[in-house]
């Protein structure tokens, strides 16, 4: 496996080894992500013991930064994490473009950090500068905090997990940026329009929704929801980023589904994935697409 992590660079938080893109079919149930000073082994399917030893011995040559080599076992119930060498570390600050993320291992599946989404993060800070900003999803704010860093006037976080609105604030307490500049909607979107609206108009859009969520969305089915209410929304001329990561729905749906809902919304460009989420099949991986709002007179 080790074969296929390219040199890099290890003063910031990234993806070392995409297996689920399933471009490299006998390992697709491997990700591998560092976030200084831990390894993380991420493991889809269960693998033999002897296996992860040999991984573990080549991981930890990779730099002399890593104090730990850990696994999660997201084919397990509850996600389990493991220490296979070094440090029992749990608790760590992520390092993307100048900016810091608090990162958890261990408590939930996901860390707090999604790193596919790095080039997301980066657009949305060089086009943050004076802009209103409603960040949809919000999870632990992490478009936020880029925002703010681009000298955003204002970002609406929403999210109904109120305990991920907890972290995005300390995300942002982390960066010593301006909490007068960001508010905080532990709401179901869905039901909220009236509560979103009163922060706006938004001079900066980001949809980063889950696929599935048991009870609360479906995005096949609710993605149109959100965007039919752009116009409620958006100023003129408005920035719109609206990303997708099911591997079950591609590029033509969501630009479909603006199509019917938004028509003034007007497709610029896709922004594309770190070049280590390589995919064996088109539209299989996440999905990044900007658009302005230009409404017809």
């Amino acid at each position: 496996m080790i074969e296929f992590i390219q040199p890099c660079d290890f003063s910031e938080s990234q993806r070392l080894f995409h297996g689920r893109g399933h471009a490299y079919p006998e390992l697709s149930h491997v990700n591998i992500d560092w976030f200084e000073p831990v390894i993380l082994i991420s493991l889809y399917q269960e693998v033999e013991p002897n296996w992860l030893a040999e991984q573990v011995a080549q991981l930890k040559t990779l730099t002399d930064k890593c104090q730990s080599i850990q696994v999660q076992y997201r084919c397990r119930k509850f996600a389990p994490c493991e220490l296979l060498w070094g440090q029992e570390i749990t608790n760590l600050t992520a390092k993307e473009h100048g900016l810091k993320y608090h990162i958890s291992l261990g408590k939930a599946q996901n860390s707090g950090l999604f790193l596919d989404m790095r080039n997301g993060r980066e657009w949305v800070k060089n086009c943050s500068e004076n802009k209103r900003v409603l960040n949809l999803f919000s999870y632990t704010c992490a478009f936020s905090v880029a925002a703010l860093a681009g000298n955003a006037s204002k970002v609406v976080n929403i999210d109904m997990s109120k305990s991920s609105l907890t972290k995005g604030r300390e995300n942002h307490r982390l960066n010593q940026q301006d909490l007068s500049k960001v508010i905080f909607e532990g709401v179901d979107i869905f039901k909220s329009y009236g509560r979103l609206k009163k922060h706006g108009p938004y001079q900066l859009l980001v949809s980063d929704p889950p696929s599935f969520q048991k009870g609360s969305v479906d995005i096949e089915r609710d993605y149109k929801k959100i965007i039919r209410r752009l116009p409620d929304l958006m100023s003129d001329n408005g920035d719109v980023l609206l990303c997708l990561n099911s591997p079950d729905l591609n590029i033509e749906f969501l630009l479909a589904e603006v199509a019917r809902e938004c028509p003034d919304c007007v497709f610029q460009y896709q922004l594309n994935a770190p070049e280590v989420f390589k995919e064996a099949h088109d539209g299989k991986g996440l999905k990044c697409l900007y658009f302005i709002y230009k409404p017809r007179v």
